[in-house]
């Protein structure tokens, strides 16, 4: 099986999905910032921060070019759909009802992208 990283390029539909994925995740980040800095803001900077930190550590070799911290690959999705749930959440919880409409749906057309790449990431081992 040819690396996922070998052949996005080529690929319009991944990249659609990458950057689906990257836009829902810099949405969650940002709501769960938000949600988490009305209780404290060391909070939110170390909720952020590990929120950043799990999936950059935490990867499916053949699915990121190096994964410092090999997991097969239903604990990436389960990593990438805790990001997605939390920040929909905080959304709803930090953010007018729009902003919280707008990644929910951001959410749901990434969801939806990413379900080629989760079958994939399925049959891998970590």
């Amino acid at each position: 099986m040819t690396p996922v990283h070998d052949m996005g390029a080529a690929s319009p539909t991944r990249r659609r999905a990458a950057l689906l994925r990257f836009a829902t995740e810099i949405g969650a980040w940002a709501a769960i910032g938000m949600a988490f800095a009305q209780i404290s803001l060391p909070l939110a900077i170390s909720v952020v921060l590990a929120s950043v930190a799990v999936p950059a550590v935490y990867a499916t070799p053949g699915d990121k070019p190096q994964a410092l911290i090999p997991v097969p690959g239903w604990v990436t999705i389960a990593i990438l759909a805790a990001t997605m749930a939390g920040g929909v959440t905080a959304a709803w919880i930090a953010w007018p009802w729009w902003g919280a409409a707008a990644l929910s749906a951001l959410t749901i057309a990434s969801t939806l992208a990413e379900l080629p790449r989760w079958r994939r990431l399925l049959a891998m081992r970590g």
